[in-house]
């Protein structure tokens, strides 16, 4: 494994990883009133086009990284929408 792939993938777990507490306090707490519908809604289509760029570079850290940042931005979105 090369530098630039152990980055990668040290890049793609720290930026994925900083989502988890906001979805597990918004989970938790059932509150989203400080969380933006229209910026979360962006960033989730910006993910979604970062994992479509990665799936065709074959890029397995922009692959994971973008699958669970997705995952994670497309649950506070629902809960944003549930609760609000």
């Amino acid at each position: 494994m090369s530098f630039h792939e152990i980055l990668g993938y040290l890049a793609a777990f720290l930026t994925t990883a900083s989502f988890l507490p906001q979805v597990y306090k918004s989970w938790k707490t059932k509150s989203t009133e400080g969380l933006s519908l229209t910026m979360y809604t962006v960033f989730f289509i910006g993910i979604l086009c970062w994992l479509v760029y990665g799936i065709y570079l074959n890029s397995m850290p922009i692959i994971l990284a973008n699958t669970i940042t997705g995952i994670c931005a497309f649950i506070l979105i629902v809960l944003k929408i549930r609760y609000k």
